[in-house]
């Protein structure tokens, strides 16, 4: 018999082919060590941002009820290498985009300055800018940061309360960050213009789905604890790189 829980391996794509991937299919998933390649920083500076993840507050614009997730949003403008914080300002998408959450303006406390300021958290938007660069063409890039953790805490834990959704930005990263004691949190990328579509499971560090938000859809299924009564959590990185400036009400 099968093992309900036993995880499907994403389909990575070495560093030196996720481009290609990209403009290909529009989406490709970045091991740990193809990420350290691209960020030119070694997995241990990574890891260093680990106690970040243990600080973040809950999210108070949960609109079904839960109680399941923590965050914190910053933003920054990508030219080039040259890397600069922005002034906070409220996360805004609209209803096209998220049924659930658009047309609110919701205001995050802000990234912590020792990850902000960090040189690798630098040159890892630096790196994956030059990414949707290459994609797009280059040009100067508006990105969110979004720390996430979703955890079982009241059993369920759900990464995307939206559902398969765009995020109305040129590209996205989610980067999975911890996964502790938890079942489920599949993700699942499909095609917007057919019904093609994979599913896998990120259980490696640092491991990163890059997405053309163009042209795919993407989701994450419900996570529920891995034992019952035991703490369960999933942490995740979403960085989302913008066009021509940050969304906001027009």
């Amino acid at each position: 018999m099968s093992d309900p829980n036993a995880l499907i391996p994403p389909p990575l794509t070495p560093a030196g082919e996720v481009d290609a991937a990209l403009g290909a299919t529009g989406f490709a998933v970045v091991g740990p060590q193809a990420m350290a390649s691209l960020v030119g920083a070694p997995l241990a500076a990574l890891d260093a941002w680990l106690p970040y993840w243990n600080n973040l507050p809950p999210d108070a614009y949960l609109l079904d009820g839960g109680k399941y997730r923590q965050r914190r949003h910053g933003v920054f403008v990508v030219d080039g290498d040259q890397v600069s914080a922005a002034p906070p300002r409220p996360h805004w998408q609209p209803v096209d985009y998220n049924a659930l959450h658009g047309g609110i303006q919701r205001r995050f406390e802000p990234i912590e300055p020792g990850l902000a300021g960090d040189p690798a958290w630098h040159r890892l938007l630096a790196a994956l800018a030059a990414r949707a660069s290459a994609l797009k063409g280059a040009q100067r890039w508006f990105v969110e940061a979004h720390p996430f953790r979703i955890d079982t805490a009241n059993g369920i834990g759900r990464p995307t309360p939206e559902g398969a959704h765009r995020d109305g930005v040129d590209l996205v990263s989610v980067t999975l960050v911890d996964r502790h004691g938890i079942k489920g949190g599949e993700s699942r990328v499909f095609q917007a213009a057919s019904s093609a579509g994979l599913r896998f499971t990120l259980s490696e560090r640092w491991t990163t789905v890059l997405l053309d938000d163009a042209r795919v859809i993407h989701e994450t299924t419900p996570i529920q604890p891995l034992k019952a009564g035991e703490p369960g959590w999933r942490d995740t990185l979403v960085l989302t790189f913008r066009a021509g400036g940050f969304q906001g009400p027009k």
